[in-house]
């Protein structure tokens, strides 16, 4: 399977501490829901198995699976993790998105 998804050196190094604060074998979740103001929203999770299907991607001491059903629907991004006047949060660039909500929580295709 090709790398549908990319993690930029920013958003390694966070979930990397964010992991490290887990325990072993910790690994971020991303996944496609239906829903939020856009028609779907992106969902992060910390989990501790791996299911045979998972798309994995590691950098550096960043492990993050994302499940067969999101892949078309992530394929080509870039996750990113930015601290500015708003906040910090992760960030999905997504060039499969027609719109997106403000806060980057949502999509539409």
């Amino acid at each position: 399977m090709t790398e549908a998804v990319t993690i930029s050196e920013r958003a390694a190094r966070r979930i990397g501490e964010i992991l490290r604060k887990e325990g072993d074998g910790a690994m971020l979740r991303i996944s496609v829901e239906g829903g939020g103001c856009s028609g779907f929203q992106y969902k992060f999770d910390v989990e501790h198995a791996q299911a045979e299907d998972d798309l994995v991607i590691a950098r550096d001491s960043a492990v993050v699976l994302v499940d067969p059903a999101s892949v078309p629907f992530l394929t080509g991004s870039e996750v990113d993790f930015v601290d500015d006047l708003i906040g910090a949060s992760f960030r999905v660039n997504n060039p499969n998105a027609t719109a997106s909500c403000g806060c980057g929580t949502s999509f539409s295709i």
